[in-house]
C-alpha cells in the first residue's frame, strides 16, 4: 500500500486522493487599512515572448500566465498543492485521476469553464501542428499516449484526457504516477479557451480577442513596453481578491528596475543588481525580501559540438569554475555552490556529493589541466570557444568573471555572445550554441523536475545529452511509489551527471528582490516561487 502526504491531498487507501476544496486568497489581517488604489507595478524576468500558455516556455511568460489562467490546481504561499479550478480529486491506483471542477469557475467573458475545454487545451499541447515548446512536459507526466501523439504515431484526440460529463474530468496515464497532482501547476497544463482559438488562431492573445479563466484578464499589452491586466469579475473566487489593476514591467536590466523601485515606480522587482544587494540590505532592510528557491544556474555544453563533444573538455571547463567566488564574491546574496543538477532545497530528497565537490579549488584546477592535456590543448593548441547569456546584468558579471577565471587558470579564451531573451530561446532550441548560460526553475517540487533534462526525448536538453542507461534510470523512477527506492535511483542518475558532466552546474538560486512594505501577502515560503496577484493586497501609509 502506497500512503503520502501530497501537499493537502492525501492518499487513502490503495492510492484514493481526496482533496479540501479550500484555496488560497489574500488573507488580509483584521484592523489592516487598505489603500484606496489598489494596482500594482509588479517586475518581470524580461518580456514574455508569448501569452499562450500552450507556447509559454520560460518564467517570464510563466508568470503572467498565473495571474492570467488558472488549471486544475495552484499553489498555496507555502508551495503545497492545492485546488484551483478543480474542488477536489480522487485516484485509486495513481494511473486514472478524477478531477471535479467548480461549477462556479467561468472564463473572462462569463462562460462556464468546463472539462471539455482541459480537454481541448491538453489535447491542443500535445498536437505536432500546435508546435508548443513544452509538449513533452504532458509526455514526461506519462499522460497516455501523449508520446505517440507528438511522434505522430497517434491522432491528438487518443490522448488519456476525457470529460464524463461538464464538470468532471478523467486523466489516464499509461502507468502510475505517484506525484502526477504536482505537475498541473505548469503553464502548459492551464485552459485556454476554443472558441477564441477557432476564430483568432494565432492571434488570440491579443488583448481585445483573449478570454481567460484566472482572476485577471488582459487589458493592455506593449510589445517592449508594459503588459496590463485588470480583474476578471467572473473568476470564481473575485469576492476575495484585493488588487484591481496590475502592470509587469520588463526588469532585464536590474539597475534600472531598482532606481525605478527606489523612485516609487515598481513596487516588486523581479531581482536586483548583485552589486548593490549589500547596500540595499543596509540602507533599505525593510524592502529587501530574500528566500530559497527551487532553481539551478549551469552552463549548458553542446554535446555534439566541439570541443565540448569530449568529456575531458567538459569537465576541464566546468572543474576550473570556483563556484565559492561566484556565490560569495559576485553574487552575496546566499546562493549556494551547485555541484549537481538538483538542489538541496527540493522536497524529500537529498543530493549526493559527487567527488569532485570533496576536492579544493586547488585540486579541481590541476584535474582541469589534465583533462585538457589528454584531450590535445595546450598553449601551442589552446582552446576558445563562445559563450552565450541572455541580456542581464547578473548574467554578465557571472560570465565576464567566469571568462577570466577561465583565461588565467587554462589559458582558455572565452568569447562572451550576448542575446535578448526570445532571440536566445530561439538559439537554444536550433542548438545554434557552444556553450550558454541556462537555468532551471522547478516546475514542481520533486527531483525528477531537474533530471527530466537530461533525459533524450525532453526537449528542453539544450546540451543533447544522450545516454540510455540514464534514460531507463529516470524512466524506471517515474513509475516508483516507494519514494526511498525512488531516490536511490535519482542518486545513480546523479552519479551519471558527475561522470559524463553535460552541462556545468555553477549555484542554486535564492530569490533576492525589492518588495515594498506596502504590499501585503508576499509568499516567504514558495520555493518555487509564485507569486499570484490574487493573493496579494495593498496596505494604506501610515500617517506619522
Amino acid at each position: 500500500m502506497y500512503k503520502k502526504k501530497i501537499a493537502s491531498c492525501i492518499l487513502l487507501g490503495a492510492g484514493a486522493v481526496v482533496a479540501s476544496t479550500s484555496s488560497w486568497a489574500a488573507e488580509v489581517p483584521a484592523g489592516t487599512k487598505l489603500a484606496k488604489v489598489q494596482e500594482l507595478v509588479r517586475g518581470n524576468r524580461a518580456e514574455p515572448a508569448t501569452l499562450d500558455p500552450d507556447l509559454i516556455e520560460g518564467i517570464p511568460g510563466a508568470n503572467v500566465a498565473n495571474d492570467l489562467f488558472e488549471g486544475l490546481v495552484t499553489l498555496d504561499a507555502n508551495g503545497n498543492t492545492i485546488p484551483g479550478v478543480a474542488s477536489s480529486w480522487e485516484t485509486k491506483d495513481n494511473k486514472t485521476y478524477i478531477f471535479h471542477l467548480r461549477k462556479n469557475a467561468k472564463w473572462s467573458n462569463g462562460k462556464p469553464v468546463t472539462a471539455q475545454d482541459f480537454v481541448f487545451s491538453l489535447r491542443r499541447a500535445v498536437d505536432p501542428a500546435t508546435a508548443s515548446p513544452y509538449s513533452w512536459y504532458l509526455e514526461e507526466s506519462n499522460i497516455a499516449n501523449a508520446s505517440e501523439i507528438i511522434d505522430g504515431k497517434k491522432d491528438k484526440d487518443t490522448l488519456g484526457v476525457k470529460a464524463l460529463n461538464a464538470h468532471t474530468l478523467e486523466i489516464t496515464l499509461a502507468s502510475p504516477l505517484p506525484y502526477f497532482v504536482k505537475m498541473l501547476v505548469n503553464s502548459v497544463m492551464m485552459p485556454v479557451y476554443p472558441p477564441a482559438i477557432k476564430k483568432w488562431g494565432d492571434k488570440w492573445t491579443q488583448p481585445s480577442h483573449m478570454v481567460s479563466n484566472g482572476a485577471y484578464e488582459l487589458e493592455k499589452r506593449v510589445v517592449g513596453g508594459r503588459i496590463v491586466l485588470k480583474r476578471n469579475p467572473y473568476y470564481w473566487n473575485n469576492k476575495n481578491t484585493v488588487i484591481n489593476k496590475v502592470t509587469y514591467v520588463s526588469d532585464t536590466e536590474q539597475t534600472s528596475a531598482m532606481n525605478r523601485f527606489l523612485a516609487g515606480e515598481e513596487q516588486m522587482t523581479y531581482s536586483m543588481p548583485i552589486d548593490q544587494f549589500k547596500r540595499l540590505q543596509k540602507e533599505h532592510p525593510q524592502d529587501v525580501k530574500t528566500t530559497g528557491s527551487l532553481a539551478v544556474y549551469y552552463y549548458g555544453l553542446n554535446n555534439t559540438k566541439k570541443p565540448f563533444n569530449d568529456v575531458r573538455v567538459r569537465k576541464a571547463i566546468s572543474y576550473a569554475i570556483d563556484r565559492d567566488i561566484i556565490t560569495k564574491s559576485i553574487l552575496g546574496q546566499g546562493q549556494i555552490p551547485a555541484y549537481n543538477l538538483t538542489p538541496d532545497i527540493v522536497a524529500g530528497f537529498t543530493p549526493i556529493t559527487p567527488n569532485w565537490e570533496k576536492m579544493s579549488q586547488e585540486e579541481r584546477v590541476e584535474k582541469a589541466k589534465a583533462f585538457l592535456k589528454a584531450a590535445g590543448y595546450d598553449k601551442a593548441h589552446p582552446l576558445s570557444f563562445s559563450l552565450l547569456y541572455n541580456t542581464s546584468g547578473n548574467n554578465k558579471k557571472i560570465a565576464t568573471a567566469i571568462q577570466a577565471m577561465l583565461k588565467q587558470e587554462l589559458d582558455v579564451h572565452v568569447t562572451l555572445v550576448n542575446q535578448e531573451w526570445k532571440t536566445y530561446l530561439q538559439t537554444l532550441s536550433q542548438g545554434d550554441f557552444i556553450a550558454a548560460r541556462q537555468s532551471w526553475f522547478g516546475d514542481y517540487n520533486e527531483p525528477s523536475t531537474f533530471l527530466n533534462l537530461m533525459t533524450t526525448s525532453n526537449a528542453e536538453n539544450d546540451s543533447k545529452y544522450h545516454n540510455s542507461q540514464y534514460d531507463a534510470l529516470i524512466s524506471k523512477a517515474m513509475t516508483v511509489t516507494n519514494d526511498a527506492e525512488r531516490n536511490k535511483l535519482y542518486h545513480q542518475a546523479e552519479q551519471l551527471l558527475a561522470r559524463d558532466m553535460p552541462v556545468a552546474p555553477i549555484y542554486q538560486y535564492v530569490t533576492a528582490r525589492l518588495v515594498s512594505p506596502s504590499i501585503g501577502g508576499y509568499p516567504m515560503h514558495n520555493a518555487q516561487d509564485y507569486i499570484y496577484t490574487k493573493n496579494l493586497y495593498i496596505k494604506a501609509k501610515q500617517s506619522s
